[in-house]
């Protein structure tokens, strides 16, 4: 399978619809697919669940909340913008205008690679006797309770690497790994934003972080300059 090049990331999403559920990769701004999110909204498309690491700080997904496209979202950290002031996402949220499914870091990145290797769940102590364990089974294994965690997948994975061949490898840089890799095994479509694209054979095998066979779709971005939401 080789990935489709786009020239714009607005082309990039084309066929991304109302109500689908998307991963969105990152770490606050690193290895953030900026474009792709800012390309989504000014594509205006409404009622998404968003998976991610965060929201409101760092980062453009917040950017959806300006016209209210997200429906839910499932993250580790919803945080302040700098000052304490409110981001978007958190107005709304207290407004009850949007859902919030909190996830522990660990478990977040365990549930979406549970979903991308086909595992029905997965039992951890994270959480147990907290709200976030509310609503989830407990199960005893050798005297001791745990949580069944679910997998996780999406309709679509939105993530950034450094560089790509036209194949559809991924390179990613340093701290700009993160969920990304993980994202792209657990989403039907899996569209990546990276800085440069080169020829086949070009990528230093050892250092691909995502196998072409994962990427259905690239697009060539300049990076966006991160910056605090304020």
């Amino acid at each position: 399978m080789v990935a489709t090049v786009y020239e714009t990331p607005d082309a990039a999403l084309d066929g991304v619809e109302d109500g689908a559920t998307l991963m969105v990769g990152g770490f606050v701004s690193a290895g953030s697919p900026s474009n792709l999110i800012l390309a989504l909204q000014r594509r205006g498309t409404r009622g998404l669940t968003a998976i991610a690491n965060n929201i409101g700080l760092g980062d453009k997904l917040d950017e959806l909340c300006e016209q209210r496209q997200l429906a839910r979202v499932i993250a580790s950290f919803a945080i302040r913008a700098s000052g304490g002031r409110q981001s978007r996402f958190e107005q709304q949220y207290h407004a009850g205008e949007v859902e919030l499914e909190l996830v522990p870091q660990g478990t977040l990145a365990e549930r979406i690679r549970a979903g991308g290797a086909g595992i029905g769940g997965f039992l951890t102590r994270t959480a147990l006797g907290t709200p976030l364990a509310e609503g989830k089974r407990e199960l005893e294994l050798d005297g001791e309770r745990y949580l069944l965690e679910r997998p996780l997948r999406a309709d679509v994975a939105l993530i950034k690497a450094q560089r790509a061949d036209r194949l559809g490898n991924l390179v990613y840089r340093q701290a700009g790994r993160n969920f990304n890799p993980l994202m792209a095994t657990a989403a039907d479509l899996v569209i990546a934003e990276v800085e440069e694209i080169v020829e086949p054979g070009a990528l230093d095998p050892e250092r691909i972080g995502t196998p072409a066979v994962y990427v259905d779709r690239l697009v060539r971005c300049d990076p966006i300059e991160a910056r605090w939401s304020g």
